[in-house]
């Protein structure tokens, strides 16, 4: 962990030649979500092989850049290029983004995916706001000495996904017009689409959707106590396992890249607050818990405070 550590502060000094500013929420863009970028003002684009140490990404759709700017007048970051187990990475390469914005100042995480749906009442284009997750991955990007400045040794994982951006996001995906649902999300380590008894294991299991991603992430953002916001776009259904039909790469980014332009209005509304105030369990200000971040960005260059 003191190797990542050391690692991080270096890219960190690699993206100070380019951008100087503290994004309050990071973004990792998913399959065919990366229209999402779009939505950026004030965009600066530094491709991910000019920042030292930065891993590089040969998933379909995925470009390996990281984007700053403004979304609803907040500084954000985007990951243009997410990591996969099934690319070769270990569980630390893969959450080295994450951990690259935790470094740079961010409180909130939005995380975006495609994902196959073994809920019988959802639809292709459908998006699920994330209540839960289960980890089949067989790894954790905790394994191993614990660095103590990024966070506890046993966080905490009763609450992975953020109960008041959940709710922001599903009156926000309404008022797109977007079919929307809560759910849990199962990831596996891939690249293979999964088999009809396999399906069929993830729905005994109590998930709605399955992946190849975002567990990883989360874990990451939540060791070190970051408000995670996920969300799914549903790229097929799998309602008959006797009767599936064939998944590719291709089908998946164009059906999510049809409800990629509402997702990014959806996230930049889920930032600007601009939804009812009056939501289950919301007591506090969305902006909550940011404010320690200024203290951070102009009196702490180093990634974690020791």
């Amino acid at each position: 962990m003191q190797d990542q550590h050391t690692r991080l502060n270096a890219s960190v000094e690699c993206i100070r030649k380019f951008h100087h500013g503290t994004p309050v929420a990071g973004i990792v863009l998913g399959s065919g979500l990366a229209s999402l970028a779009d939505c950026l003002d004030e965009a600066i684009v530094i491709d991910g092989c000019d920042i030292r140490h930065y891993p590089q990404t040969t998933a379909p759709g995925h470009r390996g850049r990281l984007l700053f700017g403004k979304l609803s007048g907040l500084p954000v970051c985007l990951i243009d290029g997410r990591l996969h187990r099934y690319e070769g990475h270990d569980f630390e390469t893969i959450v080295y983004p994450v951990r690259l914005m935790i470094a740079l100042g961010i409180r909130l995480l939005v995380v975006s995916n495609a994902a196959g749906a073994v809920n019988r009442n959802y639809r292709s284009g459908d998006v699920v706001v994330l209540d839960d997750h289960i980890n089949l991955m067989w790894g954790s990007p905790l394994r191993g000495a614990n660095d103590d400045r990024m966070g506890p040794r046993f966080p905490d994982m009763s609450r992975p996904y953020d109960a008041e951006l959940a709710d922001r996001a599903m009156v926000a995906s309404r008022e797109e017009g977007l079919r929307v649902h809560r759910g849990v999300y199962l990831a596996l380590s891939g690249p293979t689409y999964e088999t009809p008894a396999e399906y069929r294991m993830v729905r005994k299991l109590g998930a709605d959707v399955v992946g190849m991603s975002t567990i990883p992430e989360v874990i990451a953002a939540r060791h070190s106590r970051i408000r995670v916001l996920g969300m799914s776009v549903v790229s097929n259904v799998a309602a008959d396992e006797d009767d599936l039909a064939g998944t590719s790469g291709d089908d998946v980014i164009a059906t999510v890249s049809r409800v990629a332009p509402a997702v990014g209005r959806v996230v930049a509304a889920v930032l600007a607050g601009r939804v009812p105030e009056t939501l289950p369990g919301s007591t506090s200000s969305f902006l909550d818990g940011f404010a320690d971040i200024l203290c951070f960005a102009q009196n702490d260059r180093t990634v974690f405070r020791s």
